[in-house]
């Protein structure tokens, strides 16, 4: 199964940069993008379900909380903890039951995780979309961050959105169809695209770090 590594991140960058202007100014401007790998597993998907509807700020707050309050984020921790247990933490009604029901399917063993990362783009992702909690946004995170598949557009992320008005100097937001649109002509790299785009985001708000980091913007 093809993945990102640093020299493959550099080498759909250079392509992305010969087939569209507006791409190859970002490269021009800031270089390769950071990989923002994410190891997969567990922790991380847990670590996507926080993030959801907050900044990254506030999720990496929380999830470091909650891994030192349990001594390790590991299904068996967690799902001892229980929805109750996550609440009196700071998870929400929705993110507790979430986070709970995750843990308990691993631990059940009706979730390989190993078997998803095996599995082709589609049907992994497809696999993930069935466990409550995790939507489109968070899959597609998974697979581009922690798998690092080469061609994940995340849908409906909204800096990505941001930086794709700006870059394509549009006159209005874009909707999710009309990101999808965009996204398609950068086939078979759209996770580098989607990498671009975020260093564009991040350089435009002075917050751009060359290095690796765990996450994109939020």
């Amino acid at each position: 199964m093809k993945v990102l590594t640093r020299a493959t991140l550099r080498e759909g960058a250079r392509e992305l940069a010969s087939r569209d202007r507006d791409l190859a100014r970002i490269v021009e401007r800031l270089g390769t993008p950071p990989l923002w790998g994410r190891r997969p597993g567990f922790p991380t998907l847990v670590r996507i379900i926080l993030e959801q509807q907050v900044s990254l700020a506030a999720a990496r707050t929380l999830y470091g909380r909650l891994d030192r309050e349990l001594g390790g984020m590991r299904a068996e921790t967690l799902a001892a903890c229980g929805e109750a247990g996550l609440r009196e933490r700071g998870l929400t009604r929705q993110k507790a039951r979430y986070c709970h029901g995750l843990a308990l399917l691993i631990l059940e063993r009706k979730l390989d995780l190993s078997a998803i990362a095996a599995l082709p783009d589609d049907e992994g992702r497809a696999a993930l979309m069935s466990v409550p909690g995790l939507g489109p946004w968070s899959v597609d995170i998974y697979f581009l961050m922690a798998l690092r598949r080469p061609d994940v557009w995340p849908r409906g992320d909204l800096a990505l959105a941001v930086a794709l008005r700006e870059v394509k100097r549009l006159r209005k937001m874009p909707t999710r169809e009309d990101q999808l649109s965009h996204a398609a002509r950068w086939a078979p790299w759209r996770s580098v695209a989607a990498r671009l785009l975020w260093a564009h985001y991040l350089e435009a708000r002075g917050q751009y770090a060359p290095g690796d980091a765990e996450a994109g913007p939020g």
